[in-house]
């Protein structure tokens, strides 16, 4: 049978959650949520991601390990060049006409 969980055990469990964990999985989230965005062509919501990953990396800086902080920052220019990829071909079939 399953331990009962109390507000006590939640109490607990956030006690001992570290926020450059959240902030990690925030940011891992946010470009996974880019990479779909751009594919539903919602440029408007991609671009609050990336700026959002933006925003929260500087966060992390002696917090994470160098070489962590250097992959997230990887992510992030990576999902800027798909953005940019992306404002780029809906602007192209305008410039046919």
């Amino acid at each position: 049978m399953a331990e009962e969980f109390t507000p006590e055990k939640l109490a607990e469990e956030l006690r001992k959650l570290r926020i450059q964990d959240l902030v990690l999985s925030t940011v891992t989230t946010l470009g996974q949520l880019t990479y779909a965005k751009l594919e539903a062509k919602d440029l408007d919501q991609s671009r609050l991601a990336i700026d959002a990953i933006a925003a929260l990396l500087p966060t992390l800086e002696g917090h994470v390990d160098e070489a962590v902080l250097r992959d997230y920052r990887q992510v992030l220019a990576n999902v800027r060049l798909a953005y940019a990829d992306a404002v780029s071909q809906q602007e192209a079939p305008a410039a046919d006409v």
